[in-house]
């Protein structure tokens, strides 16, 4: 594992003070550096909204969001598991765990995986949401990056709930509410740029997120310009798809977003 790689992680995951804070970009990080460090293929989060209810809010690549959003379709599969349980749950070979997710485990196969891994988004009592880590290969998630992993989602959670949690529990209601709906405008300009541009969304996030670094804006904000016609996004930014804060190790990260 990467020291130094690892160390830029947990920077990045506190730093929640900064003017200008972005939710959905912040919950990105955690899922590329999750795929990054831990050598798994892809990662996805869910985050519970007001109401406690499930949903997707990051993921790696557009399989794993797909097949984060099947899960909460089909109201079954590991990172509920892990959400209504607080504890981790573990897969190393879908093939066999057919018996305990039905639906989950066949279209997880479908979409390229054998393996999983769900961790708690969790301080003390208080479980916020989920984060699933996918693997091709099978077998068991080595302890060492079960506990790393388990210390990226820690360390999120308790910057999440410090930047939010500590002004009022209505504040935090409201802010993870506007988090989700940014991330229907986000999805919207994803689907709009991708037909534009002939990219797949995986590419077409790239450029949302590299435009909005670039130009020091919200993810957010980006995307509603782009949709309702003040930002043209015709051309893809320097540097598609590469955190600013990232060597150029990370190109030899798997899965977009």
């Amino acid at each position: 594992m990467d020291a130094e790689l690892l160390s830029e992680a947990f920077v990045e995951l506190t730093d929640t003070m900064v003017a200008g804070f972005d939710v959905i970009d912040f919950l990105h990080v955690l899922t590329d550096r999750s795929v990054q460090l831990l050598e798994v293929s892809a990662a996805g989060l869910l985050l519970a909204d007001p109401r406690g209810e499930l949903r997707v809010v990051a993921a790696s690549s557009e399989a794993a969001r797909l097949l984060e959003l099947f899960q909460l379709q089909n109201d079954q599969g590991p990172c509920l598991d892990c959400f209504r349980t607080g504890r981790p749950v573990a897969a190393g070979d879908l093939a066999a765990a057919a018996a305990r997710w039905p639906r989950f485990a066949p279209a997880a196969q479908r979409a390229g995986f054998a393996a999983v891994q769900a961790l708690p988004m969790r301080l003390r009592e208080q479980v916020i949401g989920a984060l699933n880590l996918f693997r091709a290969d099978r077998g068991a998630f080595a302890p060492a990056s079960v506990r790393v992993g388990q210390a990226l989602a820690d360390v999120a959670t308790i910057s999440l709930l410090h930047e939010r949690g500590m002004r009022h529990s209505d504040i935090l209601n409201e802010q993870l509410q506007a988090a989700l709906n940014s991330r229907v405008i986000i999805e919207q300009a994803k689907g709009k740029l991708a037909e534009r541009l002939g990219v797949d969304m995986d590419q077409a996030f790239a450029l949302l997120r590299g435009r909005a670094r670039a130009s020091n804006r919200r993810l957010s904000d980006l995307a509603r310009a782009f949709i309702d016609g003040t930002e043209p996004l015709t051309t893809p930014a320097p540097g598609l798809g590469r955190s600013p804060r990232s060597s150029g190790r990370a190109q030899g990260a798997t899965g977009g977003r």
